[in-house]
């Protein structure tokens, strides 16, 4: 038996422990189980909503765009789920994305990068919180409007008004204690999978007089836009798989809330991914199955939602309004997981002091164990971008990009990193491809999310772009940064000063611990032998103890 297995208890190595060893203090409860993690996810993509929500990009492309532009990004999006697992199983966190950055990187690069992980991932789940209860306004407005014939026709400032009382309804709601809210995702992944089944089978029959042909739907390409090539236009429509399966690294957010982390965070990731891959597949070719095959009427709708449209041809008005309501409810649930997931990654970034007014935001409400602070901080952040909506439907439409932008460069680093500079620093989790096919998914995820970032800046619909068809997204970015109480580079000499103090407070903890473990390590020679079957576990806890006892990010 080697000094290790004698030194360490396998009770060490439970949930709040592998946490210290990171070189934090648990102070959130940890009431979500395995299926809940997944649950959460899988309710942030919030399958049928978000497709509901983003149709009109992969409409452009047409039949051949819809169908295979969801398959083949689905599988891109695999992979960077499955490297996102490995380091979830490696080292769960609520910062993951950040300290994954900051532990992989180089020298004088470890703060700037992390930093700009940490801050992108902020703002993509912020941006995704803005564009789910935005889509939620469009789904309630498109539902009136059905519902008065057509006869009602709201202005941009009653959209906002609804979308904003949806923000506020979500903070209210995510103020609450989480073992609730750990139950509520249960509910959300029937609701979510019953509404797909409800669409898959009713479509068809609704529409069995003038079902479209297999070579139509699998092989018809179209487009729609205004210079775009053909062959980019299907690239576009990558916009709607990436938008609606982005909701997987919440995941990775709710890791200090998890159960059994290590291994509930790679399945939910995982698991989510691969349902809304296949489920959100059979839904897009029920969907093309049951479509005209002019789909400017569909765009050009006055119920503001192409779905809605097709919907209302194939089924009519009756069904067109009860699909709609079960639908802005899903969204409605979309919109609290993703305030509950923005709110943990905001919290996580206070307590390393990255973000303003850290000191406030870092505080845990001991009553409910929940960052209320952070979940009204977060709304009220998505209140104020989102005021964008305001202006025309080019500004509202960058809401999406931003939510795909900011998440695609948080995932890009840390990947990124592990693949340059992990040789010798990663240590696997439970989960682990492979040496070789770890490499290879890293690679691959690598070079599809550095193509997302470039694909999300573009016009969807024209070549020509005016001020009501740009793409705001990068004005967003700049305009965020620039307005800042802080500038970055204050922000990041603060975030030296806050990593410091908390490496001191690691160091100090660690050490007392071990200290412990020695003094009683004889007491807990029966429960090693079950330990040795954890001992890559065990050796991955050990190097990360023994990197926080060396304090490396305390500066000399």
């Amino acid at each position: 038996m080697s000094e290790l297995e004698k030194q360490v208890p396998d009770s060490y190595y439970n949930d709040s422990e592998i946490l210290a060893t990171i070189g934090y203090k648990p102070e959130l409860k940890r009431n979500f189980s395995t299926v809940q993690v997944f649950g959460i996810a899988f309710s942030l993509m919030g399958l049928i909503p978000s497709i509901a929500s983003t149709i009109s990009f992969s409409l452009q492309a047409g039949p051949y765009g819809m169908v295979w532009g969801w398959f083949t990004c689905s599988v891109c999006i695999m992979t960077v789920g499955l490297a996102l697992a490995e380091l979830g199983s490696s080292l769960p966190t609520s910062g993951g994305l950040y300290w994954w950055s900051y532990y992989f990187a180089p020298g004088k690069a470890k703060r700037p990068l992390s930093f700009l992980a940490g801050y992108s991932s902020f703002l993509g789940l912020t941006g995704g919180l803005m564009s789910i209860d935005y889509g939620f306004a469009q789904m309630l407005v498109s539902m009136i409007i059905v519902a008065t014939d057509g006869q009602w026709n709201p202005s941009a400032y009653v959209l906002y008004g609804i979308f904003a009382a949806c923000v506020v309804s979500h903070a209210c709601v995510g103020s609450m204690g989480t073992r609730h809210m750990a139950r509520l995702q249960t509910v959300c992944i029937y609701g979510n999978v019953a509404i797909a089944l409800v669409l898959i089978i009713a479509l068809p029959i609704g529409a069995r007089n003038h079902l479209n042909s297999a070579s139509y739907m699998f092989g018809q390409i179209e487009n729609t836009t205004d210079g775009w090539p053909t062959a980019w236009v299907f690239f576009l429509g990558w916009l709607a798989p990436s938008w609606t399966i982005g909701g997987f690294d919440s995941c990775v957010h709710m890791s200090e809330e998890a159960s059994n982390a290590t291994k509930a965070v790679p399945f939910g990731i995982i698991a989510s991914i691969s349902v809304g891959w296949i489920l959100g597949f059979v839904v897009v070719i029920v969907l093309v199955a049951v479509m005209p095959h002019d789909v400017k009427p569909l765009l050009e709708t006055v119920y503001q939602q192409p779905f809605a449209q097709l919907v209302y041809d194939t089924l009519g008005k009756k069904w067109t309004i009860g699909v709609m309501t079960a639908i802005f409810i899903l969204q409605w649930t979309m919109g609290l997981s993703s305030v509950t997931s923005a709110s943990r990654q905001a919290w996580a970034f206070s307590r390393d002091g990255a973000l303003q007014f850290s000191d406030f935001f870092k505080v845990v409400n001991q009553k409910y164990s929940n960052p209320i602070r952070c979940v009204w901080g977060s709304a009220l952040l998505a209140l104020c971008i989102g005021c964008l909506c305001m202006i025309n439907a080019a500004a509202a439409q960058a809401l999406f990009s931003l939510a795909a932008g900011g998440t695609s460069l948080g995932w890009l680093i840390p990947i990124s990193l592990k693949l340059l500079y992990g040789k010798n620093r990663f240590v696997p989790g439970p989960f682990y491809l492979g040496r070789f096919p770890s490499k290879l998914i890293g690679g691959f995820a690598s070079v599809f999310l550095m193509f997302s970032l470039v694909l999300i800046q573009f016009p969807q619909t024209t070549a020509h772009p005016t001020k009501d068809t740009m793409n705001y997204t990068c004005v967003i970015v700049a305009v965020y940064l620039d307005t800042n109480p802080m500038d970055i580079h204050q922000t990041v000499a603060m975030w030296r000063l806050g990593f410091k103090e908390k490496s001191v407070r690691a160091k100090n903890y660690a050490s007392r611990h071990m200290r412990e473990i020695r003094d009683t390590s004889e007491e807990h020679d029966a429960a090693l032998g079950e330990a040795m079957s954890h001992l890559e576990a065990q050796e991955l806890r050990s190097l990360v103890n023994e990197l926080w006892l060396s304090s490396p990010i305390v500066d000399d």
